[in-house]
């Protein structure tokens, strides 16, 4: 008997991505240019990914000291460190068990960095109380969301379940839910709008899914991914009235929230729901996940986020506990991330100059980033880009001409893969198209990190604006 004929049916009809068939050539490029092949640029940039480390951002320092401290204490002897540095390395390793981080911890978490995280939650949220045991340390801020849809997701449920999901929206939540046999139900957000979430639509999309599955979450991502909006105060209320009159578990994917620019101001969907009180504030059910993966850290690979919940039933809270316990418990390493980011070294504090310094770099490259972006790809014939007002992201629309969407058609792709595979080809840049994310009928996008050094930008629109040009009067 064949293998595949064992494999899960819903694993078997998790859609195929389209990025594959960039990242294969990007990886046949790389090679040739590393033999010498003559092309009209010597590196490939890669912008595919909203990770800053991958892209050319440098790691901050405490961060990686500590870190560094903490894998081999030995550093900690005399004086290469600064004091407090050592301080927090000796005592988070304190805090590991067997006073390593080679220890498993608890499934949760270190207890002591859980309520350090917390009290951060409750910095952020001007207040409004955050219990530690409400939290899980998890591998990243994707697996615990995939976490919690297996406990909201039955399997053997007819009609299926499902879950409103916004359009676009990044591609693994949508691929979780289809291995989990769930219907990704979904919304589109309003791009001529600047990607507002209207309550409408959410209508819209509920009254989709009569006799088609049964929705018990709405999945909001805030800010957005890839599309860079960010929710106001009155947007986020409207959103949670719906999902209490409709009865919806609402899920929070916040994990962008350093990651805003101008005047724009982040607001949790916690902190919103705790300011519109009772009766919602007691009973609204929420998810919220945040990670060390984004944000100025940008820390990808140390796979470390978490999860907060709030208003779930204690009887609940014991099967996500179980349900946590099989991975036993988050990297060690990662934890230690979290933990420093949660508590940046403060005024006063030896580090507290450089990491200032380096932070405030990276927020100044970021925005002079958004602004250049919109400058020149709007100055582009054929592009629009919506203002970009947080996350790691551009999500502009490419209008492209009948006679591209024909080609694109005769060589089996998608016309916004197409697009891309052309600028890879020619201009060295690895984009990802819009069809990876979702789109309306008709509408052509693309996809890349603005979280780069302003010298990677500045060469990535030159090369972009210089390919698109070519592009259009090839098929005008």
């Amino acid at each position: 008997m064949s293998v595949l004929q064992e494999i899960s049916a819903n694993v078997r009809n998790m859609k195929s991505m389209e990025y594959p068939v960039l990242a294969r050539r990007t990886n046949q490029i790389q090679e040739e240019l590393r033999k010498g092949v003559r092309k009209p640029y010597r590196d490939v940039i890669d912008v595919s990914w909203g990770d800053p480390h991958r892209a050319g951002v440098k790691p901050l320092s405490f961060v990686r000291q500590v870190l560094a401290a903490c894998l081999y204490p030995k550093l900690m002897e005399g004086d290469r460190l600064m004091v407090d540095v050592r301080q927090r390395a000796q005592r988070l390793l304190k805090e590991c068990a067997g006073g390593s981080i080679g220890s498993y911890s608890n499934t949760a978490g270190i207890p002591e960095i859980v309520q350090r995280v917390s009290e951060f939650i409750t910095r952020r949220d001007g207040g409004v109380p955050c219990r530690r045991e409400n939290i899980f340390i998890s591998s990243g801020s994707q697996w615990a969301l995939a976490n919690i849809l297996k406990v909201l997701v039955n399997s053997e449920a007819s009609p299926r379940t499902g879950v409103l999901t916004p359009v676009p929206c990044h591609s693994t939540t949508i691929l979780s839910l289809m291995a989990l046999g769930a219907a990704a139900v979904p919304y589109h957000l309003t791009e001529e709008r600047g990607w507002a979430l209207e309550v409408e639509e959410l209508q819209r999309a509920l009254d989709s899914a009569k006799g088609v599955c049964s929705p018990v979450a709405l999945y909001v991502i805030n800010p957005g991914n890839p599309a860079g909006y960010v929710q106001n105060r009155k947007s986020m209320q409207e959103v949670i009235r719906f999902a209490a009159e409709k009865r919806l578990f609402l899920l929070a994917d916040e994990v962008y929230q350093d990651c805003v620019y101008g005047k724009t101001e982040f607001v949790s969907y916690k902190r919103a729901l705790a300011e519109m009180g009772p009766p919602l504030s007691e009973t609204v059910e929420l998810a919220s996940f945040h990670t060390a993966s984004k944000g100025l850290m940008g820390e990808c690979g140390l796979r470390a986020g978490y999860v907060e919940l709030v208003n779930l039933d204690p009887a609940v809270m014991k099967h996500i506990n179980s349900l946590f316990s099989t991975n036993s418990c988050a990297p060690v390493l990662g934890q230690i991330a979290l933990d420093v980011m949660t508590n940046p070294p403060q005024p006063g504090d030896p580090s507290y100059p450089l990491y200032m310094k380096e932070t405030q770099h990276i927020r100044t490259s970021l925005a002079e980033n958004v602004r250049r972006v919109e400058e020149v790809v709007n100055s582009l014939p054929g592009f629009s880009c919506q203002p970009v007002e947080g996350g790691a992201f551009a999500f502009p629309t490419v209008f492209l001409p009948p006679k591209a969407i024909e080609r694109a058609k005769e060589v089996g792709m998608k016309p916004d893969t197409f697009y891309c595979l052309r600028l890879l080809e020619e201009a060295g840049l690895l984009f990802s198209p819009g069809t990876e994310y979702g789109q309306k009928e008709g509408t052509y996008h693309i996809r890349f990190c603005i979280m780069i050094p302003l010298d990677v930008m500045e060469e990535l629109l030159r090369r972009l604006s210089g390919f698109h040009k070519r592009f259009m009067k090839e098929f005008s």
